[in-house]
């Protein structure tokens, strides 16, 4: 379903864009994805709506077939890319999961600022982006050209099966039209 809508509460998500991950091998230049994270960020600030900034702390809690791509965490590999612009009104959250509501208090934030719908961007589409859309009942929109992944059949997979199911996909530019229709 092409994109048609943005509530009148819609919160911006930003996944992951931190200095350990933004470093790491992926299938789209990294700079493209925070040039559109970052235009959306704009947009949404320009409409007053809320910002959440995500990073990365932790990975799989238990035993894992694969082991994790790294065992200790760097110094800095947490803080969140300056080109965010985090501003003192964003909503900062640290997951030590692959989702963004899973072990944090974000849907409890939204709501209370009455969030219906939710678009997201970010790294990895396949894990990061792709488990914090299915979470919660929030009204999902994916902003498609503003994420990126280390595995190209793993965002491929993403854009084309999954997110289909899990809302309404979009780009940075059709996402920020609707938002200007609304202040037109």
């Amino acid at each position: 379903m092409p994109l048609t809508i943005l509530d009148p509460q819609t919160a911006l998500i930003v996944v992951d864009l931190q200095k350990g991950i933004v470093s790491l091998p992926v299938i789209h230049p990294i700079e493209d994805v925070v040039k559109r994270s970052r235009a959306l960020i704009g947009a949404f600030r320009a409409q007053g709506l809320p910002v959440v900034l995500v990073n990365v702390a932790g990975g799989a809690p238990g035993r894992t077939e694969q082991p994790p791509r790294q065992r200790t965490l760097t110094e800095g590999w947490t803080e969140l890319i300056p080109e965010l612009g985090q501003q003192p009104s964003d909503i900062v959250v640290t997951k030590r999961t692959w989702g963004a509501f899973a072990s944090t208090d974000l849907e409890s934030q939204l709501k209370a600022k009455g969030v219906t719908q939710v678009v997201i961007t970010g790294v990895a589409t396949g894990t990061g982006v792709e488990s914090t859309a299915y979470e919660q009942g929030f009204n999902v929109t994916l902003a498609i050209d503003a994420m990126t992944d280390m595995r190209a059949e793993a965002h491929e997979y993403s854009i084309t099966k999954v997110f289909p199911r899990l809302g309404e996909t979009g780009t940075t530019e059709q996402i920020i039209d609707l938002l200007s229709q609304r202040s037109a």
